[in-house]
Protein backbone atom coordinates (compact mmCIF):
# COMPACT_ATOMS: atom_id res chain seq x y z
CA UNK A 1 0.00 0.00 0.00
CA UNK A 2 1.30 4.08 -0.90
CA UNK A 3 4.62 3.73 0.78
CA UNK A 4 5.38 0.22 0.51
CA UNK A 5 5.25 -0.09 -4.08
CA UNK A 6 6.00 3.78 -4.04
CA UNK A 7 3.45 3.90 -7.06
CA UNK A 8 2.17 7.62 -7.46
CA UNK A 9 -1.75 8.22 -7.87
CA UNK A 10 -3.38 11.28 -9.16
CA UNK A 11 -7.20 11.85 -9.33
CA UNK A 12 -9.10 15.28 -10.11
CA UNK A 13 -12.64 16.56 -9.91
CA UNK A 14 -14.35 19.24 -11.62
CA UNK A 15 -16.18 22.14 -10.09
CA UNK A 16 -19.60 23.17 -10.11
CA UNK A 17 -22.84 25.37 -10.95
CA UNK A 18 -25.97 24.76 -9.03
CA UNK A 19 -28.29 26.31 -12.27
CA UNK A 20 -31.14 26.21 -10.67
CA UNK A 21 -32.69 25.09 -6.94
CA UNK A 22 -30.37 27.69 -5.19
CA UNK A 23 -32.00 27.69 -1.38
CA UNK A 24 -34.69 24.81 -2.69
CA UNK A 25 -31.46 22.11 -2.57
CA UNK A 26 -31.34 22.66 1.24
CA UNK A 27 -35.18 20.90 1.90
CA UNK A 28 -35.29 17.07 0.56
CA UNK A 29 -38.57 17.81 -0.70
CA UNK A 30 -37.08 19.92 -3.81
CA UNK A 31 -34.28 19.31 -6.10
CA UNK A 32 -31.37 21.42 -7.61
CA UNK A 33 -29.71 21.05 -11.37
CA UNK A 34 -26.22 20.76 -11.45
CA UNK A 35 -23.90 21.10 -13.96
CA UNK A 36 -20.17 19.89 -13.38
CA UNK A 37 -17.55 21.90 -15.00
CA UNK A 38 -14.14 21.53 -16.90
CA UNK A 39 -12.06 23.36 -14.63
CA UNK A 40 -10.85 20.49 -11.98
CA UNK A 41 -8.38 20.55 -9.06
CA UNK A 42 -6.05 17.83 -9.10
CA UNK A 43 -4.46 16.02 -6.06
CA UNK A 44 -0.48 14.06 -7.13
CA UNK A 45 0.53 11.56 -4.31
CA UNK A 46 3.71 9.90 -3.98
CA UNK A 47 5.53 8.93 -1.09
CA UNK A 48 8.01 11.45 0.82
CA UNK A 49 11.57 11.46 -0.36
CA UNK A 50 12.80 13.56 2.47
CA UNK A 51 13.45 11.91 5.98
CA UNK A 52 10.96 11.98 9.04
CA UNK A 53 11.38 10.78 12.66
CA UNK A 54 8.00 9.99 12.52
CA UNK A 55 5.00 9.57 9.83
CA UNK A 56 4.48 12.74 8.33
CA UNK A 57 2.30 14.11 5.66
CA UNK A 58 3.42 16.82 3.86
CA UNK A 59 0.55 18.97 1.19
CA UNK A 60 1.52 21.30 -0.71
CA UNK A 61 -0.12 23.89 -3.43
CA UNK A 62 2.90 25.71 -5.51
CA UNK A 63 0.45 28.07 -7.22
CA UNK A 64 0.40 29.83 -4.00
CA UNK A 65 2.83 31.66 -1.71
CA UNK A 66 4.07 29.68 1.32
CA UNK A 67 0.93 26.87 0.60
CA UNK A 68 2.74 23.78 2.81
CA UNK A 69 1.43 22.20 5.70
CA UNK A 70 3.00 19.35 7.12
CA UNK A 71 1.27 16.74 9.38
CA UNK A 72 2.41 14.15 11.95
CA UNK A 73 -0.19 11.25 12.67
CA UNK A 74 -0.68 8.21 15.09
CA UNK A 75 -3.67 6.08 16.40
CA UNK A 76 -6.36 6.46 18.35
CA UNK A 77 -6.98 3.77 20.27
CA UNK A 78 -10.42 2.16 20.54
CA UNK A 79 -11.02 3.01 17.07
CA UNK A 80 -11.15 6.72 17.76
CA UNK A 81 -9.61 7.17 14.38
CA UNK A 82 -6.52 9.16 13.22
CA UNK A 83 -4.88 11.95 15.07
CA UNK A 84 -3.08 14.76 13.14
CA UNK A 85 -0.72 16.80 14.21
CA UNK A 86 -0.20 20.66 12.56
CA UNK A 87 3.33 20.46 12.33
CA UNK A 88 3.64 24.03 10.39
CA UNK A 89 1.34 26.45 9.37
CA UNK A 90 -2.47 26.88 8.88
CA UNK A 91 -4.99 23.62 9.21
CA UNK A 92 -5.66 22.14 5.75
CA UNK A 93 -8.77 20.14 5.90
CA UNK A 94 -9.87 17.32 8.57
CA UNK A 95 -8.24 14.00 7.63
CA UNK A 96 -11.74 11.91 7.92
CA UNK A 97 -10.02 10.03 4.91
CA UNK A 98 -6.93 8.76 7.19
CA UNK A 99 -9.28 8.13 9.73
CA UNK A 100 -11.56 5.99 7.39
CA UNK A 101 -8.32 3.96 6.50
CA UNK A 102 -7.16 2.76 9.70
CA UNK A 103 -9.18 0.18 9.54
CA UNK A 104 -7.36 -1.23 6.58
CA UNK A 105 -3.67 -1.10 7.54
CA UNK A 106 -2.11 -2.47 10.53
CA UNK A 107 0.76 -0.66 12.19
CA UNK A 108 1.45 2.94 9.66
CA UNK A 109 0.43 4.57 6.61
CA UNK A 110 3.97 5.80 5.52
CA UNK A 111 5.30 9.15 4.62
CA UNK A 112 3.44 11.27 1.83
CA UNK A 113 3.58 13.74 -0.44
CA UNK A 114 0.35 15.57 -1.82
CA UNK A 115 0.72 18.07 -4.31
CA UNK A 116 -2.31 20.14 -5.42
CA UNK A 117 -2.72 22.27 -9.00
CA UNK A 118 -6.07 24.18 -9.74
CA UNK A 119 -7.46 25.26 -12.78
CA UNK A 120 -6.81 28.80 -13.39
CA UNK A 121 -10.73 29.74 -13.20
CA UNK A 122 -10.84 28.74 -9.99
CA UNK A 123 -9.50 32.38 -9.05
CA UNK A 124 -9.82 35.62 -10.40
CA UNK A 125 -6.36 36.23 -11.95
CA UNK A 126 -6.14 39.88 -13.95
CA UNK A 127 -4.37 39.84 -17.31
CA UNK A 128 -5.62 36.59 -18.64
CA UNK A 129 -2.64 34.46 -18.13
CA UNK A 130 -1.93 31.93 -20.41
CA UNK A 131 -1.90 28.03 -19.51
CA UNK A 132 -4.04 25.95 -17.72
CA UNK A 133 -2.37 26.37 -13.97
CA UNK A 134 -0.82 29.78 -13.12
CA UNK A 135 1.11 31.21 -10.07
CA UNK A 136 -1.67 32.89 -8.46
CA UNK A 137 1.02 35.50 -7.14
CA UNK A 138 -0.72 35.77 -3.39
CA UNK A 139 -1.11 33.45 0.21
CA UNK A 140 -4.13 30.89 -0.29
CA UNK A 141 -6.05 32.80 1.78
CA UNK A 142 -6.27 36.42 -0.23
CA UNK A 143 -6.90 35.00 -3.37
CA UNK A 144 -10.44 35.58 -4.74
CA UNK A 145 -12.63 32.60 -5.28
CA UNK A 146 -14.74 32.54 -8.71
CA UNK A 147 -17.44 30.11 -7.07
CA UNK A 148 -17.33 26.97 -8.93
CA UNK A 149 -17.00 24.85 -6.23
CA UNK A 150 -13.00 25.01 -5.56
CA UNK A 151 -13.79 23.25 -1.73
CA UNK A 152 -15.67 20.32 -3.05
CA UNK A 153 -13.94 19.86 -5.43
CA UNK A 154 -10.35 19.52 -3.68
CA UNK A 155 -11.74 17.29 -0.67
CA UNK A 156 -13.27 15.18 -3.60
CA UNK A 157 -9.94 14.68 -5.51
CA UNK A 158 -7.91 14.53 -2.25
CA UNK A 159 -10.16 12.03 -0.55
CA UNK A 160 -10.46 10.02 -3.89
CA UNK A 161 -6.15 9.91 -4.90
CA UNK A 162 -5.41 9.31 -0.54
CA UNK A 163 -7.74 5.98 -1.34
CA UNK A 164 -6.42 4.91 -4.69
CA UNK A 165 -2.85 5.50 -3.28
CA UNK A 166 -3.11 2.94 -0.22
CA UNK A 167 -5.52 0.92 -0.74
CA UNK A 168 -5.74 -2.24 -3.29
CA UNK A 169 -7.99 -2.01 -6.11
CA UNK A 170 -9.91 -4.85 -4.71
CA UNK A 171 -11.13 -2.39 -1.50
CA UNK A 172 -11.34 0.63 -3.50
CA UNK A 173 -11.87 1.83 -7.41
CA UNK A 174 -12.95 4.08 -9.03
CA UNK A 175 -14.38 2.09 -11.72
CA UNK A 176 -16.64 0.43 -9.74
CA UNK A 177 -20.06 1.74 -8.78
CA UNK A 178 -19.41 0.58 -5.10
CA UNK A 179 -16.02 2.35 -5.00
CA UNK A 180 -17.51 5.86 -6.47
CA UNK A 181 -20.52 5.63 -3.75
CA UNK A 182 -17.94 5.07 -0.89
CA UNK A 183 -16.02 7.97 -2.10
CA UNK A 184 -19.01 10.11 -2.59
CA UNK A 185 -20.04 9.00 1.00
CA UNK A 186 -16.26 9.49 2.74
CA UNK A 187 -16.19 13.23 1.30
CA UNK A 188 -19.95 14.29 1.63
CA UNK A 189 -18.50 13.38 5.72
CA UNK A 190 -15.37 14.97 5.35
CA UNK A 191 -16.53 18.23 3.60
CA UNK A 192 -20.21 18.41 5.83
CA UNK A 193 -17.85 18.58 9.04
CA UNK A 194 -15.43 21.09 7.70
CA UNK A 195 -18.29 23.34 6.35
CA UNK A 196 -19.50 22.98 10.36
CA UNK A 197 -22.65 20.77 9.17
CA UNK A 198 -24.18 22.88 7.25
CA UNK A 199 -25.27 22.68 3.42
CA UNK A 200 -26.84 20.36 0.93
CA UNK A 201 -23.87 18.43 -0.14
CA UNK A 202 -24.57 19.09 -4.45
CA UNK A 203 -21.24 20.49 -4.89
CA UNK A 204 -19.54 17.37 -3.83
CA UNK A 205 -21.89 15.02 -5.79
CA UNK A 206 -21.00 17.25 -8.79
CA UNK A 207 -17.58 16.49 -8.45
CA UNK A 208 -17.96 12.55 -7.77
CA UNK A 209 -20.77 12.54 -10.21
CA UNK A 210 -20.94 15.39 -12.30
CA UNK A 211 -23.73 16.79 -13.49
CA UNK A 212 -26.69 15.54 -12.51
CA UNK A 213 -29.89 16.30 -10.54
CA UNK A 214 -29.96 16.56 -7.00
CA UNK A 215 -32.10 15.71 -3.86
CA UNK A 216 -29.95 16.00 -0.61
CA UNK A 217 -29.03 13.54 2.36
CA UNK A 218 -30.92 13.55 5.64
CA UNK A 219 -28.96 15.02 7.89
CA UNK A 220 -29.05 12.82 10.21
CA UNK A 221 -27.38 9.99 8.03
CA UNK A 222 -24.24 11.95 9.29
CA UNK A 223 -25.18 13.31 12.81
CA UNK A 224 -24.56 9.83 14.57
CA UNK A 225 -20.80 9.28 13.29
CA UNK A 226 -19.38 11.92 16.06
CA UNK A 227 -16.55 13.45 15.88
CA UNK A 228 -12.66 12.40 15.41
CA UNK A 229 -11.22 11.00 18.86
CA UNK A 230 -14.01 9.72 19.87
CA UNK A 231 -14.28 6.38 21.05
CA UNK A 232 -15.68 3.94 17.84
CA UNK A 233 -14.92 7.10 15.41
CA UNK A 234 -13.51 5.32 12.57
CA UNK A 235 -16.29 2.15 12.85
CA UNK A 236 -19.03 4.50 12.78
CA UNK A 237 -17.36 6.50 9.80
CA UNK A 238 -16.60 3.36 7.98
CA UNK A 239 -20.19 2.17 8.59
CA UNK A 240 -21.50 5.28 7.08
CA UNK A 241 -19.09 5.31 3.95
CA UNK A 242 -19.63 1.70 3.14
CA UNK A 243 -23.61 1.60 3.46
CA UNK A 244 -24.02 1.30 -0.25
CA UNK A 245 -26.93 -1.41 -0.05
CA UNK A 246 -30.36 -0.68 -1.45
CA UNK A 247 -31.70 0.05 1.75
CA UNK A 248 -28.45 2.14 3.02
CA UNK A 249 -29.36 5.13 5.12
CA UNK A 250 -27.95 7.54 2.09
CA UNK A 251 -31.20 8.84 0.76
CA UNK A 252 -29.56 10.88 -1.40
CA UNK A 253 -30.97 11.25 -5.40
CA UNK A 254 -28.36 11.46 -7.77
CA UNK A 255 -29.52 11.52 -11.45
CA UNK A 256 -26.64 12.33 -13.44
CA UNK A 257 -29.27 11.46 -16.99
CA UNK A 258 -31.71 14.08 -15.99
CA UNK A 259 -28.61 16.80 -16.45
CA UNK A 260 -28.49 17.61 -20.02
CA UNK A 261 -26.92 20.26 -21.27
CA UNK A 262 -27.75 19.88 -25.34
CA UNK A 263 -25.53 19.47 -28.59
CA UNK A 264 -25.13 22.95 -30.14
CA UNK A 265 -25.87 25.03 -26.58
CA UNK A 266 -22.72 26.08 -24.08
CA UNK A 267 -23.00 26.46 -20.52
CA UNK A 268 -20.49 29.11 -19.60
CA UNK A 269 -19.84 31.48 -16.77
CA UNK A 270 -19.18 34.96 -16.03
CA UNK A 271 -16.60 36.20 -13.30
CA UNK A 272 -18.41 39.45 -11.47
CA UNK A 273 -15.89 41.85 -10.07
CA UNK A 274 -18.34 43.78 -7.80
CA UNK A 275 -18.13 46.50 -5.55
CA UNK A 276 -20.04 44.93 -2.54
CA UNK A 277 -20.85 41.81 -0.88
CA UNK A 278 -23.76 40.43 1.38
CA UNK A 279 -23.30 38.31 3.62
CA UNK A 280 -25.44 35.32 5.02
CA UNK A 281 -27.87 35.55 2.38
CA UNK A 282 -29.04 31.76 2.95
CA UNK A 283 -29.51 32.40 6.63
CA UNK A 284 -31.85 34.94 5.96
CA UNK A 285 -33.83 33.31 3.27
CA UNK A 286 -34.74 30.45 5.38
CA UNK A 287 -35.38 32.88 8.54
CA UNK A 288 -38.21 34.39 6.04
CA UNK A 289 -39.32 31.12 4.92
CA UNK A 290 -39.61 30.11 8.78
CA UNK A 291 -41.48 33.12 9.83
CA UNK A 292 -43.77 33.47 6.08
CA UNK A 293 -44.93 30.28 5.46
CA UNK A 294 -47.66 31.50 3.70
CA UNK A 295 -45.37 32.89 1.37
CA UNK A 296 -42.80 31.02 0.90
CA UNK A 297 -44.03 27.58 0.32
CA UNK A 298 -46.22 28.22 -2.75
CA UNK A 299 -43.15 30.48 -4.13
CA UNK A 300 -40.99 27.43 -3.55
CA UNK A 301 -43.34 25.31 -5.14
CA UNK A 302 -43.45 27.36 -8.30
CA UNK A 303 -39.53 27.40 -8.65
CA UNK A 304 -39.69 23.68 -8.23
CA UNK A 305 -42.51 23.12 -11.02
CA UNK A 306 -40.47 25.69 -13.31
CA UNK A 307 -36.79 24.40 -12.45
CA UNK A 308 -38.42 20.74 -13.65
CA UNK A 309 -39.87 22.05 -16.72
CA UNK A 310 -36.18 23.12 -17.40
CA UNK A 311 -34.67 20.57 -16.87
CA UNK A 312 -37.25 18.57 -19.06
CA UNK A 313 -36.89 21.19 -21.80
CA UNK A 314 -33.41 20.59 -22.04
CA UNK A 315 -33.80 17.06 -22.51
CA UNK A 316 -36.26 17.59 -25.22
CA UNK A 317 -33.70 20.07 -26.91
CA UNK A 318 -31.61 17.39 -27.02
CA UNK A 319 -33.67 14.56 -28.80
CA UNK A 320 -35.20 16.67 -30.57
CA UNK A 321 -33.68 20.34 -31.88
CA UNK A 322 -36.42 22.72 -32.90
CA UNK A 323 -35.93 26.41 -32.84
CA UNK A 324 -39.40 26.53 -31.19
CA UNK A 325 -37.80 24.50 -28.53
CA UNK A 326 -35.23 27.33 -27.81
CA UNK A 327 -37.74 29.65 -27.38
CA UNK A 328 -39.46 27.44 -25.02
CA UNK A 329 -36.56 27.38 -23.32
CA UNK A 330 -35.73 31.12 -23.25
CA UNK A 331 -39.70 31.64 -21.67
CA UNK A 332 -39.05 29.24 -19.13
CA UNK A 333 -35.68 30.76 -17.81
CA UNK A 334 -37.49 34.28 -17.95
CA UNK A 335 -40.12 32.47 -15.27
CA UNK A 336 -37.94 31.00 -13.06
CA UNK A 337 -35.82 34.44 -12.82
CA UNK A 338 -39.31 36.36 -12.00
CA UNK A 339 -40.10 34.12 -9.44
CA UNK A 340 -36.32 34.38 -7.93
CA UNK A 341 -36.88 38.05 -7.65
CA UNK A 342 -40.04 37.60 -6.15
CA UNK A 343 -38.26 35.65 -3.72
CA UNK A 344 -35.43 37.96 -3.68
CA UNK A 345 -37.94 41.12 -2.43
CA UNK A 346 -39.76 38.95 0.32
CA UNK A 347 -36.79 37.69 2.05
CA UNK A 348 -34.90 41.13 1.60
CA UNK A 349 -32.12 39.10 0.00
CA UNK A 350 -30.37 40.14 -3.05
CA UNK A 351 -30.87 37.27 -4.78
CA UNK A 352 -30.53 38.41 -8.49
CA UNK A 353 -29.91 41.96 -7.27
CA UNK A 354 -30.85 45.22 -9.71
CA UNK A 355 -27.47 45.46 -11.57
CA UNK A 356 -26.94 41.74 -11.74
CA UNK A 357 -30.43 42.02 -13.28
CA UNK A 358 -29.30 44.88 -15.93
CA UNK A 359 -25.98 42.37 -16.66
CA UNK A 360 -28.47 39.16 -17.87
CA UNK A 361 -30.92 40.96 -19.61
CA UNK A 362 -27.91 43.05 -21.68
CA UNK A 363 -26.33 39.65 -22.20
CA UNK A 364 -29.41 38.07 -23.20
CA UNK A 365 -30.70 40.27 -25.46
CA UNK A 366 -26.93 39.59 -27.55
CA UNK A 367 -27.11 37.27 -30.93
CA UNK A 368 -26.70 33.40 -29.88
CA UNK A 369 -27.75 33.89 -25.84
CA UNK A 370 -30.76 32.00 -24.57
CA UNK A 371 -30.56 33.35 -21.23
CA UNK A 372 -29.10 33.56 -17.80
CA UNK A 373 -29.44 32.86 -14.32
CA UNK A 374 -27.53 33.67 -10.62
CA UNK A 375 -26.32 30.53 -9.99
CA UNK A 376 -25.96 29.01 -6.24
CA UNK A 377 -26.97 31.39 -3.34
CA UNK A 378 -27.12 34.11 -6.14
CA UNK A 379 -25.83 37.54 -5.00
CA UNK A 380 -23.15 39.31 -6.77
CA UNK A 381 -20.18 36.71 -7.35
CA UNK A 382 -21.24 35.04 -10.62
CA UNK A 383 -23.70 34.80 -13.64
CA UNK A 384 -23.94 31.35 -15.80
CA UNK A 385 -25.33 31.64 -19.03
CA UNK A 386 -26.63 29.14 -21.91
CA UNK A 387 -25.07 30.01 -25.19
CA UNK A 388 -25.23 29.18 -28.78
CA UNK A 389 -22.15 26.51 -29.24
CA UNK A 390 -21.02 29.18 -32.39
CA UNK A 391 -17.97 31.03 -32.73
CA UNK A 392 -19.83 34.60 -33.53
CA UNK A 393 -21.89 33.80 -30.62
CA UNK A 394 -18.87 33.08 -28.16
CA UNK A 395 -16.69 35.90 -29.59
CA UNK A 396 -19.95 38.62 -29.79
CA UNK A 397 -20.52 37.78 -26.13
CA UNK A 398 -16.53 38.38 -25.07
CA UNK A 399 -16.80 41.59 -26.50
CA UNK A 400 -19.98 43.06 -24.85
CA UNK A 401 -18.75 41.71 -21.68
CA UNK A 402 -14.83 43.55 -22.43
CA UNK A 403 -16.44 46.80 -22.38
CA UNK A 404 -19.51 46.04 -19.97
CA UNK A 405 -19.68 48.53 -17.48
CA UNK A 406 -22.66 48.57 -14.80
CA UNK A 407 -25.04 51.98 -14.04
CA UNK A 408 -25.94 50.59 -11.10
CA UNK A 409 -25.26 52.25 -7.87
CA UNK A 410 -24.62 52.28 -3.88
CA UNK A 411 -28.78 52.81 -3.55
CA UNK A 412 -28.94 49.33 -5.88
CA UNK A 413 -26.41 47.36 -3.23
CA UNK A 414 -23.15 47.11 -5.42
CA UNK A 415 -21.79 48.27 -8.74
CA UNK A 416 -20.23 45.68 -11.05
CA UNK A 417 -16.97 46.41 -12.08
CA UNK A 418 -15.18 44.46 -14.72
CA UNK A 419 -17.07 41.07 -16.21
CA UNK A 420 -14.58 38.40 -17.53
CA UNK A 421 -16.39 35.30 -19.53
CA UNK A 422 -14.51 32.52 -17.67
CA UNK A 423 -12.75 29.56 -19.90
CA UNK A 424 -14.98 26.73 -18.44
CA UNK A 425 -17.49 25.02 -19.92
CA UNK A 426 -20.09 22.13 -18.63
CA UNK A 427 -18.94 18.72 -17.95
CA UNK A 428 -20.41 15.70 -17.23
CA UNK A 429 -18.00 13.71 -15.80
CA UNK A 430 -17.45 13.81 -12.07
CA UNK A 431 -13.96 12.77 -10.49
CA UNK A 432 -11.44 10.52 -12.70
CA UNK A 433 -8.02 9.39 -12.17
CA UNK A 434 -5.41 10.89 -14.20
CA UNK A 435 -2.34 9.69 -16.19
CA UNK A 436 0.52 10.51 -14.08
CA UNK A 437 3.08 9.01 -16.77
CA UNK A 438 6.61 10.68 -16.20
CA UNK A 439 5.26 12.73 -13.29
CA UNK A 440 3.91 15.00 -15.62
CA UNK A 441 1.42 16.75 -12.43
CA UNK A 442 4.71 16.69 -10.44
CA UNK A 443 6.71 18.29 -12.78
CA UNK A 444 4.56 21.30 -14.03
Amino acid sequence: MGSDNDIPVACSAPGKVLFTGGYLVLDRQYTGLVFGLDARIYVYVQALSESTSTPTLVVRSPQFQDAEWRYGYRKVEDNGGIQATQLKTAAFMRCYVLEYLKLHWPTTLGSSLFTIWADKDYYSTPGMPKGRFVDFKVPLHEAHKTGLGSSAALVTAFTAATLAYYLPPDIFSLASGNGRTKLHNLAQAAHCSAQGKVGSGFDVAAAAYGSCVYRRFSPKVLEEIGEPGEPGFSTRLRAVTDDTSPHQKWDTSIDEAAAIVPKGLLLVMCDVDCGSETVGMVKKVLNWRKERPEEATPLWSDLQRANENLGQQLRSIASTPTSSGIQSLRTIILTIRSLIRQMSVKAGVPVEPPVVTALIDACSDLPGVVGGMVPGAGGYDAVALLVEDKEEALSGLQEFLARYRSEGNENDGGRIGKVRLLGVKQEHEGVRMEDVGHNALADI
